[in-house]
């Protein structure tokens, strides 16, 4: 805790600006143009940033609305997230009443609804149980099998391990 995980990830999603230096998203430099990179990012905090009094429908609907998901796309994507999240069955259910591990996947599927080719998840499976924390790795993996980057900040070095490459980042800067 306290390394930089956050504030890196938010510096990358294009919602913090850094102090200095730059990284490139899909060929946009997000220091400079932080704008122009969020069409090829998708952003998951730490803590459930959903719509608690919206259905787990209408929350993501609300993201496909945003990344301007054509409205003739939205059932064959929502058919392919519920399938990989078990979601379906859910989908008239306010997101304040699912499980913390439900949350997670509803916050994945509203990440993925728009297709990113940059996938950012802050500690995604903080406080999930292991079956959903194994079946959110799962659809990782399926992710990156379908070309999208994914960049994961975790404080488990079990969930490290699962990744092609690790950071290890202290006070922000990157130790190895």
């Amino acid at each position: 805790d306290g390394a930089g995980k956050t504030t890196t990830l938010r510096m990358l999603a294009g919602v913090l600006r850094p102090s200095s230096g730059s990284a490139l998203i899909h060929g946009v430099d997000v220091a400079s143009d932080p704008e122009g990179a969020k069409p090829f990012i998708a952003y998951m905090s730490q803590q459930f940033g959903l719509y608690a009094d919206l259905t787990v429908l209408e929350n993501i609907h609300f993201y496909a609305d945003l990344y301007r998901v054509p409205r003739t796309q939205r059932p064959a994507r929502l058919e392919r997230l519920f399938a990989f999240s078990n979601l379906g069955p859910f989908g008239d259910r306010l997101a304040g009443n699912l499980s913390g591990g439900m949350k997670q996947k509803l916050s994945l599927c509203c990440a993925l609804i728009h297709h990113p080719r940059v996938l950012l998840l802050d500690e995604p499976t903080f406080g999930v149980d292991p079956i959903s924390r194994r079946d959110l790795w799962l659809i990782l993996h399926e992710m990156v099998a379908e070309g999208v980057t994914v960049v994961v900040s975790t404080p488990y070095l079990d969930e490290a391990e699962r990744c092609d490459r690790v950071v290890f980042l202290r006070e922000g800067r990157v130790l190895a």
